[in-house]
C-alpha cells in the first residue's frame, strides 16, 4: 500500500489493516524460523508497511496534515 492509499482510510479501517499486517509479519517470522519461507523479501516489505501505517496514525494523533 502506498501512503496515499493509507491516508484515504479512516482510523478504524487503518487500525484493522495494521492488526492484519502485524499478524502477517508474525506468520512470516514463524515460517522463517521453521524454514518454510521461500521469499525472504516479504519480511522487509511488511515491516515498511507497518511503519507507514504507524507513522500515519501518529500524524493523525498530532494533527499534522
Amino acid at each position: 500500500m502506498k501512503a496515499s492509499e493509507i491516508r484515504a482510510l479512516n482510523s478504524e479501517e487503518l487500525l484493522t489493516k495494521l492488526e492484519e499486517a502485524h499478524e502477517e509479519f508474525f506468520n512470516l517470522r514463524f515460517r522463517l524460523a521453521t524454514r518454510q519461507l521461500v521469499n525472504h523479501c516479504e519480511i522487509p516489505k511488511v515491516k515498511k508497511k507497518i511503519a507507514r501505517m504507524e507513522t500515519i496514525l501518529r500524524e493523525r494523533e498530532l494533527g499534522i496534515k
